[in-house]
């Protein structure tokens, strides 16, 4: 018997066909980023080395997120935040920002003009608030000279704008007539973010802006830092030596060691499943809220490698305790080691290291 046709080819339409929505594209991608500077001695002054501050970096900061950018001093992170706004020139490599006017731009190769276009949505907050401020300049001056400079407000606009930015990062109207010296170091870092906001920029680089100020207004900054980022959609690049510091802000973070990147991955997945030898040890160092609390501080022993002189092989290996043969002759490639986990280290797989605890 021959069954109804029209039943037996039915197609069943109940299955989902919802399309995979793509990504939007990152507000920043730095592409194998290089700054060396070069080592002149003599009369004349003859090059006689190079120092390679930044070699290679490579990372994205998505829109909207903040990008955490680690590591002990020296190791080169302040030196690419500064390549990443131009501030100085680097040697090699692309910094690729998404400019909601001028469309992709690498800044690393933008002329004049266009670098000042562009800087208008990207700007800098500065590590200490004491040497950041002009001391002969009163508030308004220091908050409202980007909006002169600028052309984008004259006269009551400036005031009315510093006005409106000051209560934004919760400070009186009335404190624009103030001079530096009347504010405490809180108080200063706030007007700093202020000066940071006032051409509504698309991504901030913050360069350490909690080190210079006591704990309880670190806490208070970062929350301020949150809470704007959440209001104007703000994309942070965050450079901080204090691991708990970037643990409560970023969402992904790039720890870098002699001015390479030795490993990179989102927020939770690195502080609590650390796949380099050197993320662990600085892991170790986060102090606990509770004093009783066992701690199995890894002490590293010998200096930092001379970025103008680094070692053979993995640069960490003379102060890395998993170190074998392989890894005094052999540079290990920055490569994926879990999903959306990246590390520099020839033995990730092999090795289970301890996280935040």
């Amino acid at each position: 018997m021959i069954g109804n046709p029209a039943k037996d080819t039915t197609i069943d339409t109940t299955e989902n066909t919802t399309q995979r929505v793509a990504a939007p594209p990152p507000i920043l991608q730095v592409k194998e980023l290089k700054k060396y500077f070069e080592i002149r001695r003599g009369i004349f002054r003859k090059e006689v080395g190079m120092i390679k501050a930044v070699d290679q970096v490579s990372f994205d900061v998505p829109a909207g997120q903040t990008v955490g950018l680690v590591g002990e001093s020296g190791c080169g992170k302040t030196t690419t935040s500064r390549c990443i706004l131009r501030a100085i020139n680097p040697t090699s490599g692309q910094v690729l920002f998404n400019d909601p006017d001028l469309g992709i731009v690498d800044v690393a190769q933008a002329d004049k003009q266009t670098l000042r276009q562009v800087r208008l949505n990207m700007q800098m907050i500065f590590q200490d608030p004491f040497s950041s401020l002009n001391p002969r300049m009163t508030v308004l001056d220091i908050v409202g000279e980007p909006l002169v400079i600028n052309q984008v407000a004259r006269g009551s606009e400036v005031e009315d704008r510093v006005a409106d930015l000051l209560r934004k990062v919760g400070m009186r109207a009335e404190y624009m007539r103030r001079y530096p010296h009347a504010f405490s170091g809180g108080q200063r870092q706030r007007i700093g973010i202020a000066r940071a906001l006032a051409l509504n920029p698309k991504l901030i680089v913050a360069d350490e802006p909690v080190s210079a100020l006591d704990v309880s207004i670190q806490a208070q900054t970062l929350n301020l830092l949150q809470d704007l980022q959440e209001e104007f959609q703000l994309s942070y690049i965050f450079v901080a030596h204090d691991l708990s510091v970037v643990q409560h802000i970023s969402d992904q973070v790039v720890v870098m060691y002699v001015g390479k990147i030795v490993e990179q991955a989102p927020n939770e997945e690195l502080f609590f499943s650390p796949q380099h030898p050197y993320t662990e040890a600085l892991l170790s160092s986060i102090r606990q809220p509770d004093p009783l609390a066992a701690r199995n501080r890894i002490v590293l022993e010998g200096e930092v490698p001379d970025p103008a002189n680094p070692p053979s092989g993995c640069y960490f290996h003379l102060r890395c305790r998993y170190a074998k043969e392989r890894c005094r002759h052999e540079t290990p490639e920055l490569r994926l080691v879990a999903p959306n986990h990246l590390a520099a280290c020839h033995f990730s797989e092999e090795l289970t290291l301890t996280g935040v605890t």
